[in-house]
């Protein structure tokens, strides 16, 4: 399983791995049960490696900031993202220092580190993205 292949899907909590496609749609299996379902053509599905957070420079792919928190927790899993704001704050800031404290918001704070546990939990200890995996097999 590659982190390219993990999609959030609207609607559907928790990260689904793409499976495959079909008629309708896509067909997605939970990362956390393992259970398939079909995510409709007019979800809004985004796949994690599309994704980045602001920082007070260039933004950063949410595969960096996964890489920083999985050194941070040595492995580990974060703390829950059912925290409270300030110890979410606390720990974001600890993981990420630049981060844009303007444009963050804890709603996002708690997607990435709940996302970051069901990452953990299934097994992912690499976050790389697409192109840093082309240009590691040119090497």
């Amino acid at each position: 399983m590659e982190f390219k292949d993990i999609l959030a899907i609207s609607g559907m909590p928790g990260l689904y791995k793409y499976v495959a496609q079909s008629t309708r749609g896509i067909i997605v299996e939970s990362l956390a049960d393992g259970h398939r379902s079909m995510a409709s053509a007019t979800s809004r599905v985004s796949a994690l490696s599309e994704i980045s957070m602001f920082t007070e420079g260039e933004d950063i792919a949410l595969a960096d900031v996964f890489t920083r928190m999985y050194a941070h927790t040595e492995g580990k899993e974060a703390i829950s993202h059912k925290e409270s704001a300030d110890r979410l704050k606390a720990f974001f800031g600890e993981v990420l220092p630049e981060y844009d404290r303007e444009r963050v918001h804890v709603s996002d704070i708690k997607k990435a580190v709940a996302w970051f546990n069901i990452l953990v939990a299934a097994g992912f200890t690499e976050f790389v993205l697409p192109e840093e995996d082309e240009e590691q097999t040119e090497e």
